[in-house]
């Protein structure tokens, strides 16, 4: 039995199913995508399906997660959709300055001079720095905010709050 009063933690998203044997294709949500290396057991779906991870692969930036309970694609195919997750107990300690993804998506922007801009949707990890994907539901639409020293001031995870600092053509 699961205990009731664990906080959880995603750390990624099924896709699909991979091959008949009951691998799962999973986008990673994590600092650091060789995470899954370091993990014995997870949590699969709202239900928090306990599972120990038997192996682990690597495939175009996506992580392909076998475990031990499941062997065959039909086992598995129930599980499409659905957040994997650790318990919190697990997480991994972060340097300063730095964020989990998840810990990003849905924190409010604002730009230094008090304007909301909207709520980040996305973290795109490119190879020079992460983007932050912001939406704005007043408008319809979408800035790309990169997430370095010059543009972002400020951020408050534990109010899900960002402050930018954008430049002319940033947010118009």
């Amino acid at each position: 039995m699961v205990g009731e009063n664990m906080d959880y933690i995603k750390i990624g998203w099924i896709m699909n199913t991979h091959g008949i044997k009951g691998e799962l294709k999973v986008y990673p949500l994590t600092y650091d995508i060789n995470r899954f290396n370091d993990l014995k057991k997870v949590y699969i779906g709202n239900n928090k399906i306990e599972a120990e991870i038997e192996r682990v692969k690597y495939s175009k930036g996506l992580t392909i997660l076998k475990f031990k309970e499941f062997n065959n694609i039909n086992d598995v195919l129930k599980f499409k959709k659905d957040y994997i997750y650790i318990d919190e107990k697990d997480r991994v300690e972060l340097p300063d300055d730095h964020f989990f993804v998840f810990d990003i998506i849905d924190c409010t922007v604002y730009t230094i001079k008090g304007h909301k801009v909207g709520t980040v949707t996305d973290v795109l990890q490119m190879a020079s720095n992460d983007v932050y994907v912001v939406k704005d539901v007043e408008n319809g639409k979408e800035y790309l905010i990169p997430a370095v020293k010059e543009f972002v001031v400020d951020i408050d995870i534990k109010n899900k709050k960002i402050v930018i600092d954008p430049i002319e053509g940033m947010i118009e």
